[in-house]
């Protein structure tokens, strides 16, 4: 491929975390242990993407949430609040990250060949840098080593949805064409962030945030429970704007070279 200079590759749910499992049980766990405030597994999933402090706004500003937050507490959250399960949010996370930093089946492989072939692999996450400091040596293990890795606390602008870590990683591989970049996430605000950015962008439907469940719980299903949740999988990423959905990291190739064709007839995202 000629025309493809990168892609720019989400962390859970994408490359590693099978179901994005440990944000979601983390923030579950924060607001406990902080508050002895109760949020489902579900309710987590919703911002996903986003920066981690953002996350933990967001979910507290959603009115089901906020709504049970006034009657507990007899009050609106604060920011305040948002800092206090936050912090007890980055310990619990940095525990867990290392625990599930071994790439999805099949991810490493087509990796290594799109790295062979001179394409540049970046990175960027909802999580900060402090647990990507963790998180990256530990896939590194494995061998996954990213040319680029942008944590969601490194750019002054802000994090998802806007397009900043995408860009950061253009700007670090010395990338002279967005156009030529893919973004590739399992969450609506990452495919938001690649569109914001002027990336083809390619979302991931079963391994990440949009079914939500680990790679066990996932072939425990029937037929019929997979296909139902991947139909609503598919159509959530489709309706956020990607280009292209697709199961998983492991499946992109064939639609690279689809992308390729286009760029090497002079279309753009």
């Amino acid at each position: 491929m000629k025309h493809i200079k990168a892609l720019i590759l989400d962390w859970a749910g994408t490359v590693v975390d099978y179901g994005s499992i440990a944000p979601t049980s983390i923030f579950v766990e924060a607001f406990k242990r902080g508050f002895d405030f109760d949020i489902s597994l579900q309710e987590a999933r919703g911002p996903m993407g986003m920066g981690k402090w953002d996350h933990i706004s967001t979910l507290l500003n959603t009115p089901e949430i906020s709504s049970r937050w006034q009657a507990q507490f007899g009050r609106l959250p604060s920011n305040q609040d948002v800092d206090h399960i936050y912090e007890t949010f980055m310990p619990l996370q940095i525990a867990k990250v290392t625990q599930r930093a071994k790439p999805i089946e099949g991810t490493l492989d087509v990796i290594h060949r799109l790295q062979a072939s001179g394409i540049k692999i970046g990175s960027c996450s909802g999580y900060p840098k402090p647990v990507m400091d963790v998180l990256v040596p530990a896939s590194a293990e494995y061998g996954y080593i990213p040319d680029c890795v942008v944590a969601s606390d490194e750019c002054v602008a802000g994090s998802r949805p806007g397009p900043w870590m995408a860009l950061e990683n253009v700007q670090r591989l010395g990338i002279s064409r967005v156009a030529s970049c893919v973004k590739v996430d399992d969450s609506v605000h990452g495919i938001t962030e690649g569109l914001n950015a002027g990336m083809w962008t390619i979302g991931l439907a079963i391994t990440g945030n949009a079914v939500g469940l680990s790679e066990e719980e996932w072939r425990a299903l029937d037929e019929s429970q997979q296909q139902a949740l991947a139909y609503r999988a598919y159509a959530q990423l489709s309706t956020a704007g990607a280009h292209y959905v697709i199961d998983s990291l492991a499946d992109i190739e064939p639609v690279l070279l689809e992308i390729e064709s286009k760029l090497a007839r002079g279309e753009r995202p």
